[in-house]
């Protein structure tokens, strides 16, 4: 199992760029502080659903992929998983 970095919580951050993508593949609104819903979807996420591949954090939560720099804690983009 992989713990959850305090780093991934407490230093994410995204561009307004990517605060419009998260809200607009997984429909939310606009006026949603998207840092603050990630870090909830981040905590409440099974620490096994939390792995790092190559240059990235990959976190499943509630039919969501969250997509986080390893390096920057940049929050790239969100998306609903296809089922």
């Amino acid at each position: 199992m992989n713990q959850i970095p305090n780093e991934l919580i407490n230093n994410l951050h995204t561009t307004e760029m990517g605060i419009d993508r998260v809200c607009r593949n997984v429909g939310l609104d606009q006026d949603t502080d998207v840092i603050v819903w990630a870090q909830q979807l981040i905590e409440n996420a099974p620490s096994d659903s939390i792995t790092r591949r190559g240059k990235n954090w990959y976190i499943i939560y509630n039919d969501i992929i969250l997509t986080v720099n390893a390096h920057s804690y940049t929050l790239i983009t969100a998306h609903k998983v296809s089922k």
